[in-house]
């Protein structure tokens, strides 16, 4: 009888989601008229208790199935009702998945190593775990010198540091390689720093160059070469003084934005004659020059970017903007 019932109410609500959910709530809701015949078989005998119960759990799963079948047949009227109101154009394109790009310090690294490859310099890597000795002593930083203070620098146990810079490709190139060298080493580094225009890990890339004869000239010339290909030919560079302690004479390096101010790009300088000492070359034979550059910061000014953090939170909206 009540099964009957059901199906002349659901025949009779066809697909009206209101009346359907009505009537699912009528005889499967708290207080429904499945859940008051489940009440009911306390009152039985334990021999007809079983049957009933039986009797009531299949009734309850046919109600349960028509109530879904209707749900889905309402859903699909809707939709088509919502079809038919609006026109269709046909001839739209279809909508493109959304893809992703490389990230534009990426982009700019890449851009990069392709420049000096195409200079003839090799690309090299080292490890991020660095050493004593390749991170300061090799690079002319006594145990006494600033750099190695704990308020700039990651120690780790062993008496290992988070390499401060990439200088100790340098080395551990210089080491295992005679002269002549072309070499570049991009890679992560990591200060303690931390505000718009510093991050306490960011991108860096140095250049070193090693032989007979070279001189300041070399630097600027490379320097010039390699920023005019970057930038655009109508690049202005200057060159000033500027120390750091692996270098001997040492100088940073500026180019002229668009809007006529001078932004500074690295150090450089020629290969301190220390440095060359502690690899085992001879600083009466051979000489370099050597510069270095934060990918970073080359990124935001190419990007016109103001906040060096937007770089590294990852912000599908502001990423999206480098298509590349």
């Amino acid at each position: 009888m009540l099964e009957r019932t059901f199906e002349t109410e659901l025949a009779a609500a066809a697909t009206d989601a209101d009346a359907i959910e009505a009537l699912r709530l009528r005889f499967l809701g708290r207080k429904g008229e499945l859940p008051a015949l489940m009440k009911q078989l306390g009152k039985l005998s334990s021999e007809e208790r079983p049957q009933a119960g039986q009797q009531i759990n299949v009734l309850k799963k046919k109600v349960q199935e028509a109530i879904a079948s209707a749900v889905e047949r309402s859903r699909a009227e809707s939709q088509q009702r919502e079809l038919a109101g609006r026109p269709l154009d046909v001839s739209l394109p279809s909508r493109l998945p959304w893809t992703g790009s490389l990230h534009p310090v990426t982009q700019t690294r890449r851009e990069l190593e392709t420049i000096f490859r195409e200079m003839g310099y090799s690309v090299e890597s080292g490890p991020e775990v660095e050493d004593d000795f390749h991170n300061f002593e090799a690079l002319n930083m006594p145990p006494n010198h600033p750099a190695r203070d704990a308020q700039d620098t990651f120690y780790v146990e062993g008496g290992l540091v988070l390499r401060t810079h990439t200088s100790p490709v340098q080395i551990r190139t210089m080491e295992s390689r005679k002269p002549p060298i072309r070499m570049i080493c991009p890679g992560r580094v990591y200060r303690r720093d931390m505000d718009a225009t510093h991050l306490p890990m960011f991108h860096q890339l140095e250049a070193l160059v090693v032989d007979r004869g070279i001189s300041m000239a070399d630097l600027k010339g490379t320097l010039n070469s390699v920023w005019k290909r970057f930038f655009g030919k109508e690049l202005e560079m200057r060159l000033r003084p500027g120390y750091f302690p692996f270098v001997e004479p040492g100088c940073e390096y500026d180019v002229r934005r668009a809007d006529g101010e001078w932004v500074e790009l690295g150090g450089a300088g020629m290969v301190h004659p220390a440095v060359f000492r502690s690899v085992g070359l001879d600083p009466q034979q051979y000489s370099g020059f050597a510069f270095g550059l934060g990918i970073d910061r080359i990124a935001m000014i190419r990007h016109g970017i103001r906040d060096l953090r937007l770089l590294v939170e990852n912000d599908v909206r502001f990423l999206e903007q480098f298509p590349r």
